[in-house]
């Protein structure tokens, strides 16, 4: 009875647990604050795992509070993204819930890269930050300032899900 008991107390630790990046068909949904020059706002990110370290998704910000003086309207405050990561935690093996991933992401705005990292204090809830720079940006004249909005390095930060 005691082997039963002890078996069983393993397994149910092993599936308590909490895995930061699971790999293929794994699926994280972020959502959280967006901060940068002239402006705040709200970000949220969708990443599917397709393999055992790579991820594609896509990630939606849109600026709330814009400084007046920019004339920024919606096609200035919202940006839509897609994007590739390369989940590393497994790699770095931090902690068995911590996950780093650089990646990069192709927007309305710009091509750009970024470095995330995300800790599951749960094998469903965690949290993020990810750093955010345009690498290269679509228009080569000089920027308006609103349109600087979305090209400029970014910081977000905010929840994670396990879906």
């Amino acid at each position: 009875m005691k082997k039963i008991i002890l078996l069983v107390a393993l397994c149910s630790a092993s599936f308590i647990n909490a895995q930061a990046f699971l790999g293929s068909g794994d699926n994280k949904f972020q959502v959280g604050a967006n901060f940068q020059d002239n402006a705040t706002g709200i970000n949220a990110s969708y990443d599917f795992g397709v393999g055992e370290n790579i991820s594609f998704g896509v990630s939606s910000t849109y600026a709330l509070n814009v400084e007046n003086t920019l004339n920024a309207d919606f096609g200035d405050r919202f940006d839509i993204k897609a994007r590739f990561n390369a989940n590393l935690g497994n790699v770095v093996n931090i902690d068995d819930n911590f996950d780093v991933y650089p990646g990069l992401s192709f927007s309305l705005k710009n091509f750009g890269g970024h470095l995330g990292m995300r800790y599951f204090f749960t094998s469903g809830f965690g949290i993020f930050t990810e750093l955010n720079a345009p690498l290269a940006k679509y228009k080569t004249r000089t920027l308006t300032p609103a349109e600087k909005i979305h090209n400029q390095f970014t910081v977000n930060f905010g929840a994670s899900f396990n879906l």
